[in-house]
């Protein structure tokens, strides 16, 4: 069977979550002996070494189809039209408007529906349009959780069988960091103190930031808490304009730092050194970043909402993100409770067993393949 990818998003250079998730699922899928060939559809030539090494795999190719807008409605729906693969996979965007019937796209939250005012209104209303048409023209449709299926269910009124829970993975590199040298260069590459908590991913007002500014600001006067630093790591979203001013008009410019985006050579670094990772997102599909933490033996802190307590399991401290003051004793106790600690780094490293990117692609892979089973019927 030959398995066509939208890999497009995979080969961005700074990555968020779905791009993430696109190249390491890809990655998994290359490496599985399935004995399926795979055609990876991008937008311009991929920097060398990103899917495989220097060799492809067998049955592993590239088709690079540049184009300078509308790629995936235009070019590659042309593509589509011209040379169709068995299946289609679209695992971080949206199915062309002209695609095989043998399609599947994963789709990875509807946070828009729940917190428009967090979105632009015309991304939220082509995240609405390019949610719906993925929902009602795949064959199947990939969920990154159960809260996502039944959002989506719920949503937009598809059939729940036609939906498949398959949970993301994590990157198996990810390991505690122990070298005191080397956690020592990155805080200096970032301008960051010994002592910090630590948040990782997009600064937009889905991440709820302006509330963990404002739950902390009360922390910095404790002596408990002497030099501790609050780190928002990660690349500027729409409207998070207010939130520099906000930590100046609170008087935090010294203890809350913006490091901008981690590399990811970093990143393991900047995890290890944390006091405790902090991440009370309003919505998530999925939160990667949370299995990161706890994969580099970091304390979590996250919100009891969406799939978030599906992901953390019983591994991190729960806070309803709406409440400041439940933010705030939660960052205190992680910092302060060294017993509490311990026992939440314990419970991550087990809980972290349950994913991985080979688990991914294999379920992943059974749907493609019964997709193509059914719609042959």
């Amino acid at each position: 069977m030959l398995i066509g990818i939208d890999a497009s998003r995979a080969t961005l250079a700074h990555r968020t979550g779905t791009e993430t998730y696109s190249l390491r699922l890809i990655e998994a899928l290359l490496r599985l002996d399935s004995g399926h060939r795979f055609r990876l559809y991008t937008n311009g030539t991929p920097p060398a070494g990103l899917f495989w090494d220097d060799v492809a795999p067998s049955g592993g190719e590239v088709r690079s189809i540049p184009f300078p807008r509308l790629w995936t409605h235009l070019r590659l729906s042309a593509e589509m039209l011209r040379y169709p693969p068995d299946v289609l996979f679209v695992p971080a965007h949206v199915l062309p408007l002209i695609h095989p019937r043998r399609s599947v796209a994963t789709v990875h939250d509807v946070g828009y529906l729940f917190y428009p005012e967090a979105h632009h209104p015309a991304d939220r209303r082509y995240l609405d349009w390019s949610t719906g048409w993925n929902a009602r023209r795949s064959a199947a449709v990939l969920a990154d959780s159960a809260a996502t299926k039944a959002d989506l269910v719920r949503a937009y009124g598809v059939d729940p069988g036609g939906v498949h829970v398959v949970y993301l993975g994590r990157d198996a590199a990810l390991a505690p960091v122990r070298d005191a040298d080397a956690l020592a260069r990155v805080r200096a590459r970032y301008g960051i103190g010994e002592r910090y908590l630590l948040y990782v991913g997009t600064l937009q007002p889905r991440k709820n930031l302006a509330r963990l500014v404002d739950a902390f600001a009360p922390l910095a006067g404790d002596p408990a808490l002497d030099g501790v630093q609050l780190v928002l790591a990660g690349k500027r979203g729409w409207l998070d304009d207010d939130l520099a001013p906000r930590v100046a008009r609170l008087g935090l410019s010294e203890r809350v730092r913006f490091p901008g985006y981690v590399a990811d050579a970093d990143l393991p670094a900047l995890l290890s050194g944390a006091r405790a990772f902090v991440f009370p997102s309003l919505y998530e599909g999925f939160g990667i970043p949370v299995l990161e933490a706890q994969s580099c033996g970091v304390p979590v802190m996250t919100s009891n909402n969406s799939s978030l307590p599906e992901v953390a399991g019983d591994a991190a401290l729960l806070v309803d993100p709406h409440d400041v003051d439940a933010i705030a004793e939660a960052m205190c106790r992680l910092v302060t409770d060294d017993a509490l600690r311990a026992e939440l780094v314990r419970r991550g490293f087990e809980n972290v067993k349950r994913f991985s990117w080979e688990k991914c692609a294999r379920e992943t892979l059974e749907v493609l393949e019964g997709v193509s089973r059914q719609v042959d019927r």
